[in-house]
């Protein structure tokens, strides 16, 4: 297996040459969380299918989402090399499907095989990050790897508003095939990793009925209220089957010998309270990327390109606490530091909450950047904690529960955001299309988020007060848990 080394970090040390496939390969899935949106109207006109172009956002976030925690259990099993190059396999099948597909409906199951293959990518990149960097390393690497997201959210926007300018929407799609390529490509030339060849029990039955009860609680979480009522016949039977289905998984993994998802992962202490974190994490920061656009643009008729800077300002901040967190949780442990990422992130969505009566895009930005100031250092030491708490043939399951967290937040707070929007918005005259209207309701959704916000706090008080043991002169944990006794009160 692969253990941290202290040679530094950046593109010229030893693993510079993993760490910018790392990014290439998160590039591709921040890429393209972005990109398609602004090509929409292109896609529409060529194939038609208005009605159906939500799911083109659904049936990734759900294949997505589903897949996590399915992918950090295998990667435990066979190593991460192998999954990670399966994910980009998928994505890159998926994206030349994409890239060729003749209707709506062919192209909602090819962006739900791209999905399959973010599942894998994202949690196993950072996965491979927290093999083969030590425990001080971590954070600085993180913030590589969250830079990668503040460029996207620029970059993303503007390639696909020039594809569509051209008439060529196919290419936001074709456009990751090199990029897919060059990814994996170096993976196979830098990433070496010695797993032990273990005869394993693969728990089908157990994989089968998580992503199945997932997929229908998240379906029904992301469509409520917006593909069919809340309490109609249809939403009430996904909540059921899908209830039902976690059930039998739960009652399944009990007698599995190799569990996809041991229930270890929740019991300890240290590990469920910072999935929790990461599910607030999830919650608030899908409440910025959906409404801080809108909210800007019907309250102020600001173009599209403004109102995705004032945002691409939340996706500046967070690589630059992300890569100073190192130095905070060091000195005073994960949950202090923690805890003051958070007082940040709760007082930038209080401003942004308080002066949404009186929209600016300048004190927009400067919300959105303080709380990714915040979230960087949330989001990262509460990771690294949870990844330092266990060896390496742990790590994998551990970060992508804690990946599949953020997700499940998300997916509920789109689905509690949206009602709160829609609302308000059934109350008014015209609807979405009234500009005091969609100041009240964006206002109404930041005070909801400054909630998950709040409720996140209780999160991070909730964690044990763990700190970094010292590691070895050459700096890497040899793949085992580097924290200090304290951490055993957690499990």
């Amino acid at each position: 297996m692969p253990t941290a080394r202290a040679q530094g970090v950046g593109f010229r040390s030893e693993r510079g040459p993993i760490l910018i496939s790392l990014m290439l390969a998160t590039g591709l899935v921040a890429i393209d969380s972005t990109i398609v949106a602004t090509a929409v109207p292109s896609i529409v006109r060529d194939i038609g299918g208005f009605e159906s172009f939500p799911w083109l956002f659904s049936a990734y976030l759900l294949a997505q989402a589903v897949s996590v925690p399915i992918y950090g259990k295998l990667s435990d099993m066979v190593g991460r090399k192998p999954i990670i190059l399966a994910g980009i396999g998928l994505f890159l099948l998926g994206s030349v499907l994409c890239g060729i597909a003749w209707s709506m409906p062919a192209l909602i199951g090819f962006r739900a095989l791209q999905g399959l293959g973010a599942g894998a990518v994202l949690p196993v990149s950072i996965t491979i990050a927290g093999d083969i960097y030590s425990l001080e390393e971590r954070a600085k690497v993180q913030g590589y790897l969250a830079s990668v997201w503040a460029v996207s959210s620029v970059v993303g926007p503007s390639l696909g508003g020039i594809f569509a300018a051209l008439g060529f929407w196919r290419g936001i799609f074709l456009v990751n095939i090199p990029l897919c390529m060059l990814a994996g490509w170096m993976l196979v030339r830098t990433l070496h990793e010695n797993v032990d060849r273990a005869k394993h029990r693969v728990d089908y039955a157990g994989a089968a009925l998580l992503a199945a009860s997932l997929g229908l609680l998240i379906l029904g979480a992301l469509e409520g209220g917006q593909g069919w009522a809340w309490n109609s016949p249809v939403s009430i039977g996904i909540f059921a089957v899908g209830g039902v289905l976690l059930v039998l998984f739960l009652m399944v993994e009990r007698r599995a010998a190799e569990p996809v998802l041991p229930s270890w992962v929740v019991s300890r202490r240290l590990l469920g309270t910072t999935a929790l974190v990461s599910f607030g994490v999830g919650a608030v920061l899908i409440g910025l990327t959906s409404y801080v656009p809108t909210f800007l643009e019907g309250a102020l008729a600001s173009s599209p390109l403004v109102a995705g800077l004032a945002l691409a300002a939340l996706t500046v901040g967070w690589p630059i606490s992300a890569s100073q967190a190192g130095r905070f949780y060091l000195r005073i442990g994960f949950k202090a530091t923690a805890l003051i990422g958070i007082s940040i992130t709760v007082a930038g969505l209080a401003v942004l909450a308080l002066t949404s009566a009186g929209p600016s895009v300048t004190l927009v930005a400067v919300s959105c950047f303080v709380v990714g100031l915040g979230l960087g250092l949330v989001a990262t030491p509460t990771l690294i904690a949870a990844q330092s708490s266990v060896s390496w043939n742990e790590r994998g399951v551990v970060t992508s529960t804690n990946m599949f967290a953020r997700s499940i937040g998300s997916a509920l707070g789109v689905a509690v955001f949206g009602a709160v929007a829609n609302a308000i918005y059934g109350g008014a005259a015209g609807g979405g299309g009234n500009g005091p209207a969609v100041v009240a309701a964006s206002g109404a959704v930041f005070v909801a988020a400054l909630a998950a916000g709040v409720l996140t706090v209780a999160a991070v008080l909730a964690m044990p007060a763990v700190r970094a043991a010292n590691t070895d002169a050459a700096g890497g944990d040899g793949g085992e848990p580097v924290l200090t006794d304290a951490e055993d009160s957690s499990r």
